[in-house]
């Protein structure tokens, strides 16, 4: 077998300070593919049977913020994705022109609404970033997912829902964008040999996923 072109000579991955490009904008429009796992890769939304991803309410509370996007922000659109029991792969699409929509339907009397949007706003000229679609996913499901813990009794996360940041990877080509999509739907068939399931196989971008093994850094 072929040595990972990114080993060190000790059979390590280096340290990777951050997996950023430098210079790149990231609210111009694209096609991104993104996961973010649990911290501490807890098992919280669920389990795989026989192949099958079974949601959990915290699953369903998450798949339901995941569809709410689009409807939330002008711009944004989202694409294929996929709940695990400790993380999560999705397709982010920036279009031209992305901006957040006011959203004065959800009846809160002031400040912002649910997905961290200031109320009674017309949409910003400069669109969102997918930093901030990332942030305001994890803010609002960490909300809601505390909210399930005092009212519904949902396991515990310990200090944050979320790692800290998050993998990601610009989709550059339409066989890109299909070798995703075939990963993402995919994912619970080969749940037993993944890497997010303490294994060694099942990674999509071969050369470049290792998926934080140490904190990713901005």
């Amino acid at each position: 077998m072929e040595p990972h072109p990114y080993k060190r000579a000790n059979g390590r991955l280096p340290h990777r300070r951050s997996i950023r490009l430098k210079g790149y904008d990231y609210s111009q429009p694209g096609a991104y593919f993104i996961t973010i796992c649990t911290q501490n890769r807890h098992h919280l939304f669920g389990k795989i049977v026989v192949g099958e991803m079974k949601l959990n309410d915290a699953g369903k509370m998450v798949e339901s913020i995941w569809n709410d996007i689009a409807e939330y922000y002008h711009g944004i659109e989202i694409d294929a994705f996929q709940i695990m029991p400790n993380h999560i792969h999705g397709i982010v699409i920036i279009t031209v022109g992305a901006g957040p929509r006011a959203c004065p339907e959800l009846g809160q009397p002031q400040g912002v609404d649910e997905l961290g949007q200031p109320q009674g706003v017309a949409p910003t000229a400069a669109g969102l970033s997918l930093p901030d679609v990332v942030h305001r996913f994890k803010t609002m499901t960490t909300k809601r997912y505390i909210d399930g813990v005092k009212q519904k009794h949902w396991i515990r996360f310990d200090g944050k829902l979320w790692q800290r940041n998050y993998w990601e990877h610009i989709i550059r080509n339409d066989n890109e964008y299909n070798r995703i999509t075939q990963y993402i739907r995919d994912n619970p068939s080969k749940w037993d040999n993944d890497q997010l399931n303490s294994k060694s196989g099942n990674i999509v971008m071969e050369m470049q996923s290792d998926y934080g093994i140490e904190p990713w850094m901005i």
